[in-house]
């Protein structure tokens, strides 16, 4: 067993963009873990010493998370991809199999088509919000509505702004939900202060901010992920969450109809892709949409299973 020793990196983007990344130590097969939309290289506290035990481990902040820049042109999932395997030459990996949770996922599975080298990816829950015939029992016309306000809602509460003394409520409010899931309330608090930001006038905001978050819902909108799937030509897992979020106080009551809805039709598309596309390995997790802070050993497990699957990995 080898002794996980974390050391943080500061790596070049293609624009010169600055990309946070964290060094986790550990010997054997490389990867570079994601994070999810909001959130930052913390999530992965838990999981990421477990897998340093059989593999070389390294994390980043997304470009407009964390501690990474934001860059002048639009989000997108070329230029996260690209981002990836700026991250990866820094560190000597450019074969390193990408492992991302929730956005973090979908720019994995999107690193299969972008960059050559990468020999395989997993997509820990990184759906979106899919495509209006998947919500089964639904009309289209009705689903296609709801998800236009769902995004517009996502992206303007992204980076919203917060004077400084309202912090600890904030703080509060994420330490809560940590509470309520069963996870560590410290775990949380750190991911919440890696990603505090400052506006000009003095006011805080958690990254990314307002423009990058409206531009990172637009290209989740705009990425057929089923399509993307079908055309991978290297081994993809992709585990997707097997208990439901909790209701999230204040939200409209159709939310909670829209996500019954949908991960039915989730669950029967993932199991009629693992069926046809041999590359495509589909799993679930005894987990809410939180598995990288809930059930760690279990993430790690079906990470590291799969890698050391592959050929001429260990």
């Amino acid at each position: 067993m080898t002794t996980s020793t974390c050391r943080d990196l500061v790596c070049a983007a293609a624009d010169g963009v600055e990309l946070a990344a964290r060094d986790h130590g550990g010997d054997g097969s490389p990867l570079l873990l994601l994070h999810g939309a909001g959130r930052t290289l913390a999530d992965w506290a838990r999981v990421a010493p477990l897998l340093a035990e059989r593999h070389r481990v390294w994390a980043m902040d997304l470009r407009g998370h964390g501690r990474s820049g934001d860059g002048a042109v639009p989000w997108t999932f070329e230029m996260a991809a690209d981002d990836v395997t700026a991250v990866l030459a820094a560190c000597g990996a450019p074969d390193a199999v990408v492992v991302g949770h929730s956005l973090g996922g979908m720019v994995a599975a999107r690193c299969l088509e972008r960059d050559g080298r990468v020999p395989a990816a997993v997509n820990l829950d990184g759906h979106g919000m899919g495509r209006p015939e998947q919500y089964v029992g639904l009309d289209a016309a009705y689903v296609r509505e709801r998800l236009g306000e769902a995004r517009k809602f996502a992206g303007e509460a992204g980076g919203r702004p917060f004077p400084p003394e309202e912090f600890d409520a904030v703080l509060g409010h994420q330490t809560g939900m940590a509470a309520e899931l069963g996870i560590p309330a410290e775990l949380m608090e750190a991911g919440v202060r890696r990603s505090l930001g400052e506006t000009a006038d003095g006011q805080l905001f958690l990254r990314p901010g307002r423009r990058q978050a409206r531009e990172t819902q637009e290209a989740m909108a705009g990425l057929d992920l089923f399509a993307l799937y079908q055309r991978v030509s290297r081994p993809l897992l992709i585990a997707r969450s097997l208990r439901p979020n909790p209701s999230v106080p204040g939200m409209p009551p159709w939310v909670d109809e829209l996500m019954a809805a949908y991960v039915q039709g989730l669950a029967r598309d993932l199991a009629e892709l693992a069926r046809t596309c041999p590359l495509v390995t589909v799993a679930g997790v005894d987990g809410t949409h939180a598995m990288l802070l809930e059930r760690p050993a279990e993430v790690a497990g079906l990470v590291s299973g799969f890698v050391r699957g592959l050929p001429g990995r260990t």
